[in-house]
């Protein structure tokens, strides 16, 4: 009898740890969406007051988001609504602290801005924030063409106003900002295999290292994009053959290498999202070209992340893992 009293705690106890953890999962994702609702809501509203499309001002604060979590230069704000940030000498003035007095900081040459009308220029104050990018974005006008000439104005980085442009284009297409979750890039039914190999040696092309993990095939199995983003590259390569980039709304670029072809309408500068189809399992590369055979069919598929300084490659195989493991177990339901 004491057995099966044992037994019957331990099924009660891990029921409860499954109902809470359910509740915490779900909890999250209705935090998140509240997060998202607020943001919107506050581009919206500086979109009426500025002239500056919501669109760009979501980008702007999106790609600050990003490099937020990768920079220790800049300091860490964890479930932050708005995501901008300034320096104190950029948003008070140089030798002016962390002066929040509107008229002072106009005085030392600071950029902060009251967004509010609270009589306060606080660059913890996500109105205050975006009042200010926007003030900035408007320098010289509301166009499209103008926005782009002050992006390029305020960071000095012809990679970062592209990016931030490109975010824009996607948040344009879809109309909200709540665009997550990715896709394997083979179709999970398929016949494929594949195990870490990011850092082994590779000497065609001289000594170097791999910048990703290979995922083997049959010849023509479908590629997918495994994210929502927009297609930065498309064409061949030397080492690469028919390959295409697309880059995410979190600075990450998606390298997709080896192709036999490409989907017929996929195109350089078209938005995609998780599941589409951009190209097929080929053995193309190390070579002008057309050069094709040299291995066996699989696809090379890299991850490389851009910091606001630099770009550079990281393993993918634990997120190729995981949305694998996500996408079978969401096919099971």
């Amino acid at each position: 009898m004491k057995g099966v009293y044992f037994m019957l705690r331990k099924i009660s106890l891990l029921l409860s740890i499954c109902f809470l953890l359910h509740q915490n999962i779900a909890y999250g994702e209705d935090n998140q969406q509240s997060i998202y609702e607020k943001r919107m809501a506050l581009y919206k509203e500086t979109e009426q007051s500025s002239g500056i499309p919501w669109y760009y001002l979501a980008a702007m604060d999106q790609y600050e988001r990003n490099i937020r979590s990768v920079r220790k230069d800049i300091p860490k704000k964890t479930d932050a609504i708005i995501s901008l940030y300034f320096k104190p000498e950029i948003w008070a003035g140089p030798v002016n602290g962390n002066d929040t007095l509107p008229h002072t900081i106009a005085l030392f040459g600071g950029l902060g801005l009251d967004g509010d009308k609270d009589g306060f220029a606080n660059a913890n104050n996500d109105r205050d924030l975006l009042h200010t990018a926007a003030t900035i974005l408007k320098k010289q006008g509301t166009s499209e063409e103008r926005i782009k000439i002050m992006l390029w104005e305020y960071y000095r980085r012809a990679k970062t106003v592209d990016l931030i442009t490109e975010y824009a284009q996607i948040y344009k297409h879809y109309g909200r900002i709540n665009l997550e979750g990715n896709a394997f890039p083979l179709p999970i039914r398929s016949d494929h295999s594949y195990r870490s190999t990011f850092g082994a040696g590779r000497s065609f092309g001289g000594r170097r290292v791999h910048e990703g993990t290979d995922i083997f095939a049959g010849y023509g199995v479908p590629v997918r994009s495994t994210c929502y983003g927009i297609i930065e590259t498309k064409g061949w390569n030397r080492l690469g053959g028919w390959r295409i980039g697309i880059r995410d709304l979190h600075n990450n670029y998606h390298y997709y290498a080896h192709l036999g072809g490409f989907s017929k309408e996929i195109q350089l500068g078209q938005i995609v999202e998780p599941g589409k189809v951009i190209g097929f399992v080929g053995s193309t590369g190390y070579g002008p070209p057309g050069t094709a055979g040299k291995f066996p069919p699989h696809l090379h598929f890299g991850m490389y992340k851009d910091n606001g300084y630099t770009e550079w490659a990281f393993d993918p195989y634990m997120h190729l893992s995981l949305w694998e493991r996500k996408e079978r177990a969401n096919t099971k339901r």
